[in-house]
């Protein structure tokens, strides 16, 4: 079982989006979390309704800090627009997804943005299915095809 720590500036919406498809793809195989360098007061209410139309409510969620303690436990961090401020961790698998910022978008920007997570995070998953090498620590900008 791996763990997978998303990470993003505010925790609001892309880290957001990743943690709750993930843990639905994972099926309790695998599990996440996530976080924002900056963490915002309340995930972004764009982020919340996309989300409901696939039956997943993020109302109650609340971001929260990125640490290197919360670093510490994941096996591959996903990060997603925090630059420098991502903790490095040793021995850690670190993926780059360049993804934009669901904030103030339109609501069918937002969606787009919903669906290329939910690939990655899909493609993700697989990838840990299939090979348990693949948490060997390296930086990748995505996980490998399907």
């Amino acid at each position: 079982m791996a763990s997978v720590l998303f990470v993003c500036q505010h925790n609001a919406g892309r880290s957001q989006i990743s943690q709750s498809l993930f843990e639905r793809v994972a099926d309790g195989r695998h599990t996440a979390l996530s976080a924002g360098t900056t963490p915002a007061q309340h995930v972004h209410p764009e982020v919340i309704e996309v989300m409901r139309e696939l039956r997943i409510d993020l109302a109650g969620r609340r971001p929260q800090l990125l640490t290197r303690e919360l670093a510490e436990q994941a096996d591959v961090v996903v990060t997603m627009g925090c630059g420098d401020a991502c903790p490095y961790i040793p021995g850690k698998r670190y993926i780059d997804w360049d993804l934009p910022d669901p904030k103030g978008r339109p609501i069918a920007e937002v969606r787009d943005i919903r669906d290329e997570i939910a690939r990655r995070v899909t493609a993700l998953a697989a990838a840990l299915e299939r090979s348990p090498s693949y948490l060997r620590s390296r930086d990748e900008a995505t996980p490998p095809a399907g």
